[in-house]
């Protein structure tokens, strides 16, 4: 998923990594594309994850997670990162969802009755940022589908996500548009996918 993900950074992006499967589209990003990253917590220009023994714990993304710094990487407070992502700087966001509804709505931050970390800059990153995908399993543990026609959990933003990765294929859609099946991941079926779909997407 994070390596079909990649596939959506283009030369020259300004890009936001979600928590999860979104830190390692890091990992994946096409030779010859010049991509910069940006996180909440106030850095512009991460690298890749550091090389075991080469941490810095000082030096984290804003899951916490260790990462390296480029050349070109700038530091600075967490207001003037949420003003670059409010103010629509950032070309590309790259989320983890719990739940993703057929209109394009996204449920990512909290399952009540469980702890959880807070909403973070999920709800700027989907207002703000120009353009929103997803990637996430299309099922849950117990086997029922994340990909439903409205969500369930309490909702992060409305009509925002744009594409939908999953590990049964990519779907898309066109603003105010029902998303459709544009890839299959490999030995995977349309019967399969419409089976574990609960929301009304097209299949051709």
């Amino acid at each position: 998923m994070a390596r079909r993900a990649a596939l959506e950074l283009k030369d020259g992006y300004y890009a936001n990594l979600g928590i999860g499967i979104p830190t390692l589209v890091a990992n994946y990003i096409p030779d010859g594309v010049d991509v910069t990253l940006q996180s909440e917590n106030g850095m512009l220009g991460m690298g890749p994850f550091p090389y075991e023994g080469e941490e810095d714990p000082d030096l984290i993304n804003a899951g916490k997670q260790t990462i390296t710094e480029l050349r070109r990487s700038s530091y600075f407070n967490s207001a003037d990162s949420f003003a670059m992502i409010r103010g629509g700087h950032i070309d590309l966001s790259i989320l983890g969802a719990m739940e993703i509804s057929e209109n394009g709505d996204i449920a990512n931050w909290m399952i009540p009755g469980k702890m959880v970390k807070g909403m973070g800059g999920a709800m700027d990153l989907v207002a703000g940022v120009k353009r929103c995908i997803v990637t996430m399993d299309h099922t849950n543990r117990a086997g029922a589908s994340k990909f439903l026609k409205a969500c369930t959990l309490p909702l992060t933003g409305l009509n925002c996500i744009a594409m939908v990765i999953t590990d049964l294929g990519v779907f898309e859609r066109e603003e105010n548009d029902r998303f459709r099946v544009s890839e299959l991941a490999p030995d995977v079926t349309l019967d399969e996918v419409k089976a574990k779909t609960e929301a009304d997407i097209i299949y051709t």
